[in-house]
């Protein structure tokens, strides 16, 4: 699947963020957009996944056939983690990725429990999300994302409250778990994107 960008802008009141923003996102690469903390970031990625509409311009999902996919359509083909987006905090972890699966299969048919395994959280398994600290919410993110099988994975700032574990625990598997798939990342630390050979700075687009 391809995303096409044509001249996009995105304005708040008065203020443009960015404008004339015009890439191809082809299928199966990588690519990271970085700019200073206020750029657009966060904002054209969420724009891209259809989260935010654009001020100015059209973005365009092509699937494998060469046809647009409708808009309202988007969100079945990608899957997003990012520190803002709020989990279901009234379930357990078990009942988070049951819910979460049963709209976006888990690939390989991995098991619930392979997958607490894997987002190394198993003893948490009956424990509600509420009381999860930032850093297992991000994990549990970061995992979902991994292991959901869909063409496009958006990763938005991906190691924020992740310990020194949590950050290892995130470069051993965004390569490994996302061979191919298309990423996007929108980052600042250059740990994060080493592996990315699209780097898409967002401050061009002024």
């Amino acid at each position: 699947m391809k995303i096409t960008a044509e001249n996009i802008g995105k304005k708040f009141v008065r203020e443009w963020i960015f404008r004339n923003a015009s890439f191809d996102i082809l299928a199966g690469e990588k690519y990271t957009f970085v700019g200073p903390n206020g750029s657009g970031k966060s904002t054209l990625l969420q724009m891209l996944t259809g989260m935010f509409p654009a001020s100015e311009g059209a973005i365009s999902y092509i699937d494998d056939n060469g046809k647009p996919v409708d808009e309202d359509q988007w969100y079945k083909h990608i899957i997003i983690a990012a520190p803002y987006l709020e989990l279901i905090e009234e379930l357990t972890l078990r009942e988070l990725v049951q819910f979460h699966s049963s709209f976006k299969p888990l690939k390989n048919g991995i098991s619930l429990e392979e997958f607490e395994d894997f987002i190394q959280l198993s003893h948490a398994s009956g424990k509600l999300i509420r009381h999860f600290s930032s850093g297992m919410k991000q994990r549990l993110k970061l995992g979902l994302a991994f292991m959901s099988d869909v063409p496009i994975i958006f990763l938005d700032e991906p190691t924020t409250n992740l310990d020194a574990n949590g950050f290892q625990w995130y470069i051993d598997n965004v390569i490994k778990h996302t061979a191919n798939q298309t990423l996007l990342l929108g980052s600042n630390v250059k740990q994060e994107y080493d592996f990315c050979d699209n780097i898409i700075s967002v401050t061009a687009f002024k």
